[in-house]
């Protein structure tokens, strides 16, 4: 038995894209149903920096197609702050604005900590409580992005893991990759493309990481990956969202399509 491993970019409308991955003449309002029928995945980003309209998410449902999945960036005003434990009212308010018309649409949740947001064992517990099992009936998923080095202590994998909560992977040249396992979901943004590269990666790490996310989908985790704890403790398979993001963004699609070409062969 093995997750499911899916992989994408983050939002669909960026001017480059048109031409390049977009054919010439795609409708600006097409733009979304396209890259669903040639994606599994697509990480929404606006809602990290404003609120969206309930017929926003259900448009956006309406556009996809079955089995495809949207994961959301939460809100900076539940992460940007000097004490989490006081979020509860932000985190509220994002989850209410009406990302439940996303229905089976909606994946995991991305909670992004700023690189200058320190490890504070007993704040950041207490955010992780603040932080709903499900939304209206619904089950809910959450990741942790944190970008600061003071996280790679087994105390913050404890914690994480004992809620289910999934420690971003980020493969970044100035944040440091967390690779340990920490829910029945893996969480990864690829942020080290380049647009020089037909594909967004060279050919050879493509392949590396579809077989580092083959190895976390049926339970195990990789052997050329920098971990936290040696010894691994047990897990089933978990389903995989991988993300390239940022470097590379025009090349982005292409080595979605590309590392989903490997993990399909």
């Amino acid at each position: 038995m093995t997750g499911t491993v899916r992989a994408g970019i983050g939002g669909w409308t960026f001017e480059p894209w048109r031409g390049v991955f977009y054919p010439k003449g795609l409708r600006q309002a097409d733009e979304l149903a396209y890259a669903a029928q040639h994606l599994p995945v697509i990480e929404i980003n606006s809602t990290y920096y404003s609120s969206q309209k309930p017929e926003s998410f259900a448009k956006w449902a309406a556009a996809t197609p079955e089995g495809f999945v949207f994961t959301l960036k939460a809100s900076r005003f539940c992460t940007n702050r000097k004490v989490l434990a006081q979020a509860g009212e932000s985190i509220a308010r994002f989850l209410n604005q009406g990302i439940a018309e996303l229905g089976d649409r909606l994946g995991p949740i991305l909670w992004q900590f700023m690189a200058t947001k320190k490890f504070d064992a007993a704040d950041f517990e207490a955010f992780l409580d603040l932080l709903p099992g499900d939304l209206e009936g619904r089950p809910l998923r959450h990741a942790v992005e944190v970008r600061h080095e003071s996280f790679g202590d087994p105390a913050f994998l404890a914690m994480c893991r004992a809620r289910n909560v999934a420690v971003c992977l980020t493969e970044h040249a100035e944040f440091p990759m967390i690779a340990d396992p920490t829910a029945d979901f893996v969480y990864a943004r690829l942020m080290a493309g380049s647009d020089a590269i037909e594909t967004g990666y060279e050919p050879a790490a493509l392949d590396a990481w579809a077989d580092r996310l083959r190895v976390y989908a049926r339970g195990d985790r990789p052997d050329d990956l920098p971990m936290v704890e040696a010894v691994a403790p047990g897990g089933g398979p978990r389903d995989v969202f991988a993300f390239f993001i940022s470097e590379g963004k025009v090349r982005a699609p292409a080595a979605a399509q590309a590392l989903m070409r490997r993990i399909a062969g």
